[in-house]
């Protein structure tokens, strides 16, 4: 068949490409969204814990290996919108001290090749377009802002608001958590969210988590030079005898072979299989994998430290919407512990059918609906360092292999003793919540939260895969701008990040096109538009 051509391609719709495409398509170039999934099917099951953790009933379905070659179910959704579709919606900026070197108990996080300065217009950006609500100069550990959330904090509910008042006079700092919601709560009728317990980690029927989907390709889909393409999965790309541009752009849909090609090819597939597709692009100009002259694409995988901690208290604990405070007092360190630990968040409420997921075989339904009910869910997270032999690598049918060894685990353990401790004394009302009644459970390699760093960025083609504009040092119109660039992971939420850095990119994006637009970004709530499947 013959090559469509487009201004752009971009390969993935969530956090960073369909930013991205949001970003460009008031510009007029044709661009092409090519997503290998389709759109999540809005049904009751989108709320239904046990369709969505115990029936996995909107995973991939695929395996990946690990480093023993032992097959596993990895935590992965293919959906138009990405894992945004799935995730929290906390959109921190990264702290302004984590763009440059740290030192940690496991070893060092590299610098970036830019700093929290040169991000800090887009974050603004972003937060607005993804409708970050916050309350800025309560984090302690908060970066520079040029100007204050775009909108207000999202309220506790009156049980995390008596925890927050606990922490606060226990002397620590609690603080409103950046949640991108489509809330209104001085005008309830403004807004899609309905405030439920089924935000972090599932769907949103009703369309109020600022999801990239929602936010970012619905709108661009109103301009006709976009295109959308769903069920086309990308299985290579391939480029001229220099090998220095990338012409075609070769697709599965719906198991027919079809070719594109773009003046700029942007990958933005999630930072596995973006390193994926790049090593199965190998060709006789790219032996190692297309962009992997530094031989690092695939390497440096990161995915944050990550533990659930529930602790049972005495008192039940009746709130609904509990992603709502955070605490980043031991970020940096602590009395007793001179390097970074990491930060702490509520988690979404639990239920019976969530924490069976979790849970042994035997425990029984009535304990674990009592549990359920008393829980005071967490999510605590610590910084993963890059390490080259931690990396996605491609066997010779394509499967995916991803081996991952921990390197930075003490700090992790020792925020883990920080929570329990404060448990115990800020207790449930007057009742304490004793040791035994504090449960923690580590997000497995499955998980794949949080995951970064297989396609580094900087400014030396020796040490990195891409330039500073997230351009592949050794392909001319190859980019990737999903959390794949990132060189150091933070201890923070990375969708932000991945947003800001695609609307950077974006404004090179449209230099180099020769095209201009004005940063526009819509109301709260802007209608809904109907969407006809590819």
């Amino acid at each position: 068949m013959a090559t469509e051509h487009f201004d752009v391609v971009i390969i993935g719709t969530g956090a960073g490409g369909g930013t991205l495409a949001h970003k460009l398509a008031p510009s007029g170039k044709r661009v092409l969204l090519l997503e290998r999934g389709g759109y999540l099917p809005r049904e009751p099951e989108n709320w239904d814990s046990r369709e969505v953790f115990i029936n996995d009933r909107y995973l991939s379905g695929e395996f990946w290996y690990d480093k023993d070659g032992h097959a596993f179910k990895p935590h992965q959704q293919y959906f138009v919108g990405g894992n945004t579709k799935f995730y929290g919606a906390i959109l921190f900026r990264m702290r302004e001290r984590d763009f440059g070197e740290v030192q940690h108990y496991g070893g060092l996080s590299p610098a970036w090749p830019i700093s929290y300065q040169d991000l800090e217009p887009y974050y603004a950006e972003a937060e607005k377009l993804y409708l970050v609500h916050g309350q800025a100069g309560e984090d302690p550990t908060e970066p520079p802002r040029s100007g204050p959330f775009p909108y207000p904090a999202v309220s506790h509910e009156p049980r995390i608001q008596q925890l927050s008042d606990d922490f606060e006079k226990a002397g620590h700092r609690p603080f409103h958590l950046p949640v991108g919601v489509d809330l209104n709560e001085s005008d309830p009728e403004a807004g899609r969210c309905v405030r439920c317990d089924r935000f972090d980690g599932f769907p949103c029927l009703a369309d109020g988590k600022a999801d990239a989907h929602v936010r970012c390709v619905r709108p661009a889909l109103k301009h006709d030079n976009v295109t959308l393409l769903t069920r086309a999965k990308v299985e290579r790309l391939v480029t001229d005898s220099s090998g220095r541009s990338v012409t075609e752009v070769v697709v599965d849909r719906h198991g027919v072979r079809e070719v594109y090609s773009g003046d700029v090819v942007v990958v933005s597939c999630g930072a596995v299989n973006s390193a994926a597709l790049l090593l199965k692009s190998a060709s006789d100009q790219h032996p190692s994998g297309l962009a992997n002259a530094s031989g690092l694409v695939g390497r440096n995988y990161m995915a944050h430290i990550n533990s659930g901690v529930i602790a049972i208290s005495q008192a039940p604990n009746p709130t609904k919407f509990q992603k709502t405070l955070g605490i980043n007092d031991y970020y940096w360190g602590a009395d007793d512990a001179e390097l970074p630990l990491g930060h702490i968040q509520m988690l979404g409420k639990s239920d019976r059918h969530i924490l069976r997921g979790g849970a042994p075989w035997y425990a029984p339904g009535l304990a674990l609906e009592y549990v359920a009910k008393h829980a005071i869910d967490f999510w605590i997270t610590t910084e993963d360092l890059p390490h080259a032999a931690n990396r996605v690598t491609v066997d010779r049918v394509g499967r995916i292999h991803l081996a991952k060894a921990y390197h930075n685990l003490e700090p992790h353990m020792r925020l883990l003793a920080k929570l329990k401790a404060m448990m115990g004394q800020l207790g449930c009302h007057d009742s304490p919540i004793p040791a035994w009644s504090i449960l923690d459970k580590r997000i497995p390699l499955a998980g794949a939260a949080h995951q970064s760093g297989t396609v580094r960025f900087g400014a030396d083609p020796a040490t990195s895969a891409l330039n500073i504009h997230c351009r592949a040092h050794d392909v001319d119109n190859l980019y990737v701008v999903d959390t794949s660039f990132f060189p150091s992971s933070s201890a923070v939420n990375p969708a932000l990040t991945a947003m800001a850095n695609a609307l950077r990119v974006g404004d090179h994006l449209l230099e180099r096109l020769g095209a201009h637009v004005t940063t526009t970004t819509q109301p709260v709530s802007d209608g809904q538009r109907q969407e006809v499947p590819s």
